[in-house]
């Protein structure tokens, strides 16, 4: 009996070694993929107009780049085309929060100052605060689309990648549901429903044809799938996971590594600028 009983010990033993070997495993197959990721990053230059979402995922990619210190992949704030060598991750904050507008013409400015020709990827994301309840969404994608053609044309080595614009949580609690019941939309409903606008002009625009980065819908989705919908007046409004934030749009630390893994692999799909 007491053969059987140490029997038993082994075996489970060896099981449980058995199943560390394969968490073991896991975890450096998903390190290997990441490490090819960043060295294919590191052999191009990138350059990101965004303002604070943005610098959230940026805070993202430079501690997952810091796990990997013989990787040659910096995260640089510069328009200088002079410091945009191989492995550099170049941005800069687009004025201003609020004036979309004048943000792809900020994005224009800086790619014309030598960013353009010296970059290999080039891209801008707007901010959930460039979106209003009385913000023009077909008018402002049309300057935006206006605007990423010049500059394709311009710059035809440069890949460009569209980024969906972040969302923010929306209203909820006693406020949302007496809100609800007069007949008032909770806050963050119509802003989220202008911003979910655009997204889904881009994704028609550009979806299966050009790189997309689909910030928003990271956004709204759980780990386990399920996605943060608010349905108002026949409408599917997606909005932020509380869960991602801590003040209602920007990103907590776990979600900036979450999305900025997603980026990164994005990123590392494209093909090298010839």
């Amino acid at each position: 009996m007491a053969w059987t009983h140490d029997l038993g010990w082994l075996g489970m033993c060896f099981s449980l070694l058995s199943g560390a070997h394969i968490v073991a495993a896991a975890g450096a197959s998903q390190d290997f993929g990441l490490r090819a990721d960043l060295l294919r990053l590191s052999q191009r230059r990138i350059f990101f107009g965004h303002q604070s979402v943005g610098m959230n995922l940026l805070d993202g990619v430079r501690q997952i780049a810091g796990r990997f210190p013989d990787v040659a992949l910096h995260v640089v704030e510069t328009a200088d085309a002079r410091e945009l060598a191989p492995g550099t991750f170049a941005h800069g904050f687009m004025p201003e929060n609020g004036d979309p507008e004048r943000k792809l013409e900020s994005f224009e400015r800086v790619l014309s100052s030598g960013i353009g020709v010296a970059a290999d990827v080039a891209f801008i994301k707007f901010c959930y605060t460039d979106f209003s309840a009385a913000t023009d969404v077909p008018a402002l994608f049309a300057r935006y689309q206006a605007t990423l053609r010049a500059l394709h044309a311009r710059y035809p080595r440069t890949i460009f990648v569209h980024v969906t614009t972040p969302l923010t949580t929306v209203e909820g609690g006693a406020k949302s549901t007496l809100k609800r019941l007069l007949g008032r939309t909770p806050n963050g409903v119509l802003e989220n429903a202008k911003r979910e606008h655009f997204n889904e002009l881009l994704r028609s625009a550009y979806l299966g044809k050009k790189p997309v980065f689909d910030l928003a819908r990271l956004e709204s989705t759980a780990p386990d799938g399920h996605r943060e919908i608010f349905a108002w007046k026949g409408t599917q409004v997606p909005a932020l996971l509380s869960s991602y934030t801590e003040d209602g749009g920007h990103l907590t630390p776990d979600a900036r590594v979450r999305f900025a893994r997603e980026l990164i692999a994005l990123l590392a799909s494209l093909p090298q600028a010839q």
